[in-house]
């Protein structure tokens, strides 16, 4: 298996395109056309992470977190960065990162946490916009069923929980063929009218180059009229953090000592309890202050996150109790989640998870 197959199977679900700006998921390192002759999944990449690739016979490590965030202008092994690179690259070891792109995925990184505290069909707290196509095609009415189980087959027409949604028009379209044509119906320099109907589906963006090369290939016409509209609404499918209600209320500090048990923290910094019952949880993976303003809006009873700032605790404004539970610690069933959804897919592909708390955050 070449690393290529791997990383398109995971940018199928978590595609590079649904990474925040400042990210840089993806083959960082490496030759996609390269034989993978073992994986190692790991939360960072570090100099020792390399150094346990080498030693386990990994020649791909597969990290949550890019190694480079910004552009490397000298590699002199001046930093860890630096000397991670270099030490990959002199034993032929790619670099893969999925970082915000897993993130944002509806059953990546935050769905893995929601699992673990006890939150069964969450929902993405605050939904990407501008991520979503509304796909317009005419087709005769004679195909039009199978035109859409065409698109439906590709990912389109998926709405929050549904999917196989569709709208049609029917209509009378016209068209005259040149004499360099070969059309499906009419004749060769006379206008023709036919029956049509116009199917509208939504598709993910990224689902998009997929989805028209499916439908026209499908399709009995042999110029295709379609429209592709750029749409404004959230994508309910894609976004960060999650939110949704435990089964039962919870006290307050029992909660905070199950996230310590499960989390494994070393310390849970928070703000003041609000003496009442948690039910209503929102969270996000890794650094998460920004969503904050949503979990409160949302009138979630607890936000669990990494990375919050002195002054930001006070943004809680007693409506809200925030626990960081540290960066590390949010994120560390990621190797886990990686593992599940590659065994999946390559049956006979048994990734290695790393030995190494990569975590440098240490408590005394």
């Amino acid at each position: 298996m070449r690393i290529a197959e791997i990383t398109n199977y995971l940018e199928s679900f978590a595609p590079i395109s649904s990474q925040e700006s400042y990210d840089n998921s993806g083959l960082i390192v490496g030759d996609s056309k390269t034989e993978v002759t073992n994986a190692l999944i790991s939360l960072d990449c570090t100099e020792e992470i390399v150094e346990e690739a080498i030693q386990r016979g990994c020649n791909l490590i597969i990290a949550h977190h890019p190694i480079v965030f910004k552009g490397l202008k000298k590699f002199n092994g001046s930093n860890y960065v630096e000397r991670t690179v270099i030490k990959a690259i002199k034993h032929d070891i790619a670099i893969y990162a999925i970082h915000t792109n897993l993130d944002n995925y509806q059953m990546g990184v935050n769905k893995k946490i929601g699992d673990l505290i006890g939150v069964s069909n969450p929902q993405i707290l605050s939904p990407s916009s501008q991520k979503l196509v509304k796909l317009a095609v005419i087709v005769p009415l004679t195909h039009v069923e199978s035109l859409k189980n065409t698109l439906f087959s590709s990912g389109a027409g998926q709405i929050g929980n549904y999917d196989e949604c569709s709208f049609s028009t029917e209509g009378e379209g016209t068209f005259k063929a040149s004499p360099n044509a070969n059309p499906h119906v009419g004749e060769i320099g006379e206008r023709h009218h036919e029956k049509e109907t116009k199917v509208e589906v939504i598709v993910s963006s990224h689902l998009l180059g997929n989805t028209i090369g499916a439908m026209i290939n499908a399709h009995p016409y042999e110029e295709v009229a379609y429209d592709c509209i750029p749409l404004l609404n959230k994508n309910s499918e894609e976004g960060a953090g999650m939110i949704g209600k435990l089964a039962e209320p919870i006290a307050e500090e029992a909660f905070l000592s199950m996230l310590k048990k499960v989390f494994n923290c070393g310390v849970i910094r928070h703000t003041s309890l609000l003496n009442k019952p948690i039910q209503k949880v929102a969270w996000c993976g890794g650094a998460g202050s920004f969503l904050l303003g949503a979990a409160r809006g949302k009138g979630a009873d607890i936000y669990i996150t990494g990375d919050f700032k002195y002054h930001e605790f006070f943004d809680a404004e007693n409506q809200i109790i925030i626990a960081d539970i540290g960066h590390f610690e949010s994120e560390q069933y990621t190797i886990e989640l990686l593992d599940e959804l590659l065994r999946k897919k390559f049956a006979t592909f048994a990734p290695c998870l790393t030995e190494i708390n990569t975590n440098p955050v240490k408590y005394f």
